[in-house]
């Protein structure tokens, strides 16, 4: 369940009284995660996947009525500013146009305390960049930093002293927002913990070029004398698209990261790690081996296999951070041998996902009778369509085939025939949408890839989230052995 995606009438989901209601559903319900998309503060196209930073979080998800109850907003102020005309979808270009002026009014009421000031002085190995990212981007017409004159592009140090100075009230205001979403998001899970519920956070493999990641530690990255990707990442050509997928972000320099003893990947899950309690990584095989493309091509087609990091990157992570890392791996695509043994020797639960396992044609891994335990499976992810979308546009052979196997039974639907199937599979974990539980279709779909316009967009109704609904889910939750289990006390 995406943050964006929960009730407010705000425009989007947030941090606010919702979120709480959310946790407590979850708690009747029996479960015990909660799995939400990147919290990073998005780019053009709205993807929680490309972000202006890797470690900053999302001003749209900062509540606007726990402002009010700080002193720092009125409620004739949150009144008098639209969010979009449809509480089912999310307005960005409204939010765009008018969430960072209210957060400006709470900025000028704000008063900096010593948790604030804490706050900034922990952070500042990010947090300084980052601001400064922000603010320089405000003051160059929102352009590429890659457009900045050449002093700023490489970061000469007088023009960057200059810089602080003279937007240094940008700064402050970049800094209290971080430090309110922290407060927020921070107050928020631990309300969850303190309920049984843990948070699943998800961090993407790549960072996007336009992001203060790249601009402050340009290093780490594949880029040529002027700062421009050498390569840059997607994925071959495939059955669902001839032209393959050029997603476009920078690649790593992993020779350098491994001379660097990976730093910039210890912080990165170092920091993702108190954000979250599980981590979800995106596209894990692409670190046994990645797929490169020439920048400034149009297609993907001209790309190439390079060899990733493999486990020294995460024998890397497990010696600074710990052993058994809570980690799940993003491990689907195109598995070769390779990738399957750096997912074994990993340790970490892959993914199945139960959408992929009704190919007519051929027998699939993620049919559940192949399932071991050390995996995690769900139904679809926000790359897919719902399951009843699913059903309307898939081949009619796999749903056919869907259908004997999960022997579905069209007065309970076919939503909950296939939400069985996984709970009942031996996956030591199971995750269900939330469009699935309240019987959705295509409408409900968070993204389609390779498409522009119209994801990230989907917001649950004001009123699903309720007892009724969360007694039916902890009945089948209970039916398949899957509800908490008390602690045994101590001897």
């Amino acid at each position: 369940m995406p943050i964006f995606s929960l009730p407010s009438p705000h425009g989007i989901g947030t941090f606010g009284k919702d979120a709480y209601r959310f946790v407590d559903f979850l708690t009747k319900a029996g479960q015990q995660y909660w799995q939400v998309l990147p919290l990073g503060p998005t780019s053009y196209g709205d993807s929680p996947y490309q972000s202006f930073s890797s470690f900053a979080g999302n001003p749209y998800f900062i509540d606007l009525e726990l402002l009010m109850q700080d002193g720092l907003l009125t409620e004739e102020e949150i009144n008098a500013v639209s969010f979009g005309d449809d509480p089912q979808t999310v307005d960005y270009g409204a939010l765009y146009k008018n969430r960072l002026p209210l957060l400006k009014k709470a900025y000028a009421r704000f008063v900096p305390d010593r948790e604030y000031h804490a706050f900034c002085a922990e952070n500042a190995w990010w947090l300084d960049d980052y601001v400064l990212f922000r603010a320089l981007k405000k003051a160059h017409g929102d352009e590429d930093w890659s457009e900045w004159e050449s002093a700023l592009r490489l970061r000469e140090e007088a023009t960057l002293t200059a810089a602080r100075k003279t937007y240094a009230e940008e700064l402050s205001f970049y800094r209290f927002i971080q430090y309110e979403f922290t407060v927020q998001w921070t107050a928020l899970k631990r309300y969850a913990n303190a309920n049984g519920i843990q948070i699943i956070g998800d961090i993407p493999m790549y960072v996007a070029y336009d992001s203060a990641d790249v601009w402050a530690d340009s290093a780490q990255f594949l880029l040529d004398k002027r700062l421009r990707p050498e390569l840059v990442a997607g994925v071959p050509p495939d059955a669902f698209s001839e032209d393959g997928q050029l997603w476009g972000n920078p690649l790593y320099d992993w020779a350098y990261m491994q001379q660097d003893g990976y730093a910039w990947w210890k912080r990165r899950l170092r920091h993702a790690l108190t954000l979250y309690d599980v981590v979800r990584i995106d596209h894990f095989r692409g670190f046994e081996s990645y797929f490169a493309v020439p920048y400034g091509e149009l297609t993907a087609k001209n790309g190439h296999w390079v060899k990733g990091p493999g486990n020294d990157l995460f024998d890397a992570l497990t010696a600074a951070l710990g052993n058994d890392l809570p980690i799940i791996a993003e491990d689907l695509g195109f598995l070769t041998p390779a990738v399957r043994e750096l997912l074994e020797k990993s340790g970490f639960p892959g993914m199945k996902v139960l959408q992929f396992a009704f190919d007519s044609r051929e027998d699939s891994d993620y049919l559940p009778h192949h399932y071991s335990r050390n995996c995690v499976v769900y139904t679809g992810t926000h790359d897919n369509d719902t399951i009843l979308g699913w059903t309307e546009t898939a081949e009619a052979e796999d749903v056919l085939m869907a259908r004997r196997y999960l022997h579905v039974d069209d007065e309970e639907g076919f939503n909950w025939s296939m939400m069985r199937a996984a709970l009942m599979s031996v996956a030591d974990t199971a995750i269900l949408m939330m469009q699935d539980i309240i019987g959705l279709g295509s409408e409900a779909r968070i993204n389609t890839p390779s498409t522009l316009g119209g994801n990230w967009q989907w917001r649950i109704s004001d009123g699903c989230i309720n007892d009724w609904l969360a007694g039916i889910v902890r009945e089948n939750t209970a039916l398949y052995g899957r509800l908490p289990q008390p602690k045994k006390p101590k001897k």
